[in-house]
């Protein structure tokens, strides 16, 4: 499992694996916890993910979904990340509903840093082996040290 997401996590949130009943929910508790880490209003945050949501899905398959957007007053990309203990759909490419969810925002004008991290984080999720690790992951603790190992290794 060769990427690691300390960088986009390690200022975001990642959170206890929690119910879910529809992707507006799997949001807005995503929306919180990066509100409560970044202070910008957790309503801006899910207003600009739901703009890009409408876009078209952002459920990548695999139940793998990677909700983001770009907002005022940020200064670099950061991350969110939660496993919802049943899937919600997503209307994913697969049609499978989503139960793994990284939210990504990034600054307005960070348009090389956005897709890179993008990129990063949706290279890390396509490995079939780290999406297995993440749906025994019991609490956040665990997913963290699946997600950001680097943080993991520099702590011990």
């Amino acid at each position: 499992m060769a990427t690691d997401l300390t960088s986009l996590l390690s200022e975001g949130a990642i959170l206890d694996p929690v119910s879910a009943e529809t992707r507006k929910q799997a949001l807005t508790l995503l929306a919180g916890a990066l509100s409560d880490r970044t202070k910008i209003d957790a309503r801006d945050i899910f207003e600009a993910v739901m703009e890009r949501e409408r876009l078209g899905s952002t459920g990548v398959g695999e139940g793998v979904a990677i909700p983001h957007a770009r907002i005022e007053k940020l200064p670099h990309p950061i991350g969110g990340f939660v496993r919802l203990n049943e899937g919600v759909d997503f209307d994913a490419v697969d049609d499978r509903p989503c139960d793994l969810i990284f939210m990504l925002i990034a600054p307005v004008g960070s348009g090389a840093d956005h897709l890179r991290a993008l990129a990063q984080v949706s290279r890390t999720l396509r490995q079939p082996e780290l999406r297995d690790a993440l749906r025994k992951a019991e609490n956040a603790s665990e997913i963290k040290v699946i997600l950001c190992p680097e943080a993991a290794n520099a702590a011990a």
